[in-house]
């Protein structure tokens, strides 16, 4: 066990203050201080974050602030900005930081200034997307491209999918993006049923050029292409780029290397949306409105590393995630956008945020004694609310809520806006306040019925709210949860940038692979049920 957070003064004072407070409703706390909505709120680099309506009261924050500066979170912040290797387990610098610095920024790696080299990469796709997206880079029978379709998992899939959607009012509308991740061949069948191969591009993202799922639909793709090009190989380097850092992998699949888009190891795939793996990102929306939405990550990257702990927006975000999840034992937070653009980046937060911090190991190689890393997950409003919400609202799971709203709509159309943000608004002053016995009986409700139409509130939420969707706004979204769940790492003292709880899976299915071919003649050693559903697979073949 790691006794060490959990045997801690700042962490015994939490546990005695959430004593003191759990039993404490939001209505009593709004009536207490009448102006908690304004002082439970900070903003920064063009976000409102209101925290009011958690429940905590003037108290708990510093507390908070107290375990942080504990486990010495400033410095930790320091460690990830230069370049230390922090992410232990693998050795390696975390610097998704440097992909949207500044030009003149240095940020050293082993004593290399990594910055010339993010940029000179960006200028590289800047430069590939201008001729794809003006027509003068064309296929090998002469036509431009009009498709686009990006192969890739994970990180180098999520993000994309959730940027070319967030940003889709931003993008070239005469160009076609397709995304395909799952190894289910449905997934590549039905995103290039409809399209013409001589206009269409296939970016392969994978860094070792080794990636299973990844791979596999490559090879299909190539194989697509091929049988409607009469089997013209060469044709392949006009009609395929990849992100990679293999050269030998890349060229032996056909790929011309000059168009060859490189990362590197101290990029974490979930982190790297910015980086070569946001090329489909490029393509769609052009190289202006992409550096743009690095100038948004950074804006946030700075916010985080010089603002005061008190002020500072993941700061207290993730701080906040720890308190629900470590006193009031929640499970689960609902990141609830309303804005049809970031349909998506609930999807996207799930690998962030579970994938960094779904460990029991601490960075020493001891068992934790807390929990560590909620589920998140949640669609966009007012979708969500004709689904799930009952849940929220009337369950017996307490679930920290994440509203996104803002001011103004890319589309503004008649009162649709106003509708919208009424219905935020509502839902978290609803979660918070409820509707009590009383106020149900004054409607003239039926007694029997009293019991169902009641809402107990004290449900906890933070809003979140910009003045419209934008490029750099994705961006400090984006860095906004990163770095909260790096805050909440750091409290928890787990690697948040290692990923080793997905490769036991991966090992496994290599070996399962030759076995499902009915014609295997080796003996299964697995388990029994293992065993059983193999000997079903090849029945059914």
């Amino acid at each position: 066990m790691n006794p060490a957070l959990t045997s801690s003064p700042q962490w015994h004072a939490l546990e005695a203050h959430y004593n003191d407070i759990r039993g404490i409703h939001l209505r009593e706390m709004f009536a207490k201080n009448p102006r908690r909505g304004q002082e439970l709120a900070v903003e920064g680099v063009g976000l409102y974050l209101d925290y009011s309506k958690n429940r905590i009261d003037g108290d708990t924050l510093g507390l908070l602030l107290n375990l942080a500066k504990s486990v010495d979170l400033p410095a930790r912040v320091e460690a990830m900005f230069n370049g230390e290797k922090i992410n232990l387990t693998e050795g390696r610098a975390v610097l998704h930081t440097a992909l949207r610095a500044p030009r003149d920024a240095s940020v050293l790696v082993d004593g290399q200034n990594v910055i010339p080299d993010v940029h000179a990469v960006l200028d590289k796709m800047a430069a590939f997307c201008e001729r794809v997206r003006s027509g003068t880079w064309l296929g090998h029978t002469g036509k431009p491209i009009r498709n686009v379709v990006n192969i890739g998992i994970g990180g180098s899939d999520l993000g994309p999918v959730m940027a070319y959607e967030a940003l889709r009012h931003f993008s070239q509308r005469d160009l076609t993006m397709r995304f395909v991740s799952n190894v289910d061949a449905t997934d590549f069948v039905e995103a290039t049923v409809d399209l013409d191969p001589t206009e269409t591009l296939f970016i392969i993202a994978s860094k070792t050029f080794t990636t299973i799922e990844t791979m596999t639909n490559a090879q299909t793709a190539r194989d697509w292409f091929l049988a409607r090009v009469d089997g013209e190989e060469s044709a392949i380097a006009k009609h395929f780029v990849a992100l990679s850092t293999n050269a030998e992998k890349v060229a032996a699949f056909g790929i011309d290397t000059q168009n060859m888009f490189e990362f590197w190891d101290w990029v974490g795939g979930r982190y790297s949306m910015e980086s070569a793996i946001g090329l489909s990102t490029m393509l769609a929306v052009g190289p202006d409105v992409f550096r743009r939405m690095l100038a948004g990550f950074h804006e946030m990257d700075q916010h985080f590393r010089t603002t005061p702990l008190e002020k500072n927006l993941p700061v207290i975000m993730g701080l906040l995630a720890v308190w629900y999840s470590n006193f009031f034992r929640a499970e689960t937070t609902a990141v609830l956008p309303y804005d049809q653009y970031l349909k998506r980046f609930p999807a996207y937060l799930q690998q962030l945020t579970m994938e960094s911090n779904g460990k029991y190991i601490t960075t020493a190689g001891t068992e934790v004694d807390y929990d560590t890393g909620m589920i998140y997950w949640g669609e966009p409003g007012t979708n969500g609310q004709h689904s799930f919400y009952q849940l929220i609202h009337q369950g017996t799971r307490l679930i920290p809520c994440d509203f996104i709203a803002f001011g103004k709509s890319l589309n503004p159309i008649g009162a649709h806006q106003d509708i919208l943000v009424a219905n935020v608004l509502a839902q978290s002053e609803a979660l918070a306040f409820g509707k009590t016995a009383e106020e149900v009986k004054s409607e003239g409700t039926a007694k029997w019925l009293v019991p169902h139409r009641e809402f107990q509130g004290n449900r906890p939420s933070n809003t979140l709210f910009a003045e419209q969707m934008s490029p750099e706004v994705l961006g400090k979204l984006v860095a906004l949860y990163e770095h909260s769940v790096y805050v909440q790492s750091v409290i928890w003292n787990i690697d948040a940038f290692d990923q080793w709880g997905v490769e036991l899976g991966k090992v496994l299915a290599k070996k399962i692979i030759p076995e499902l071919d009915a014609s295997h003649s080796s003996d299964l050693n697995h388990d029994s049920s293992t065993n059983e559903l193999i000997r079903r697979y090849r029945a059914m073949q």
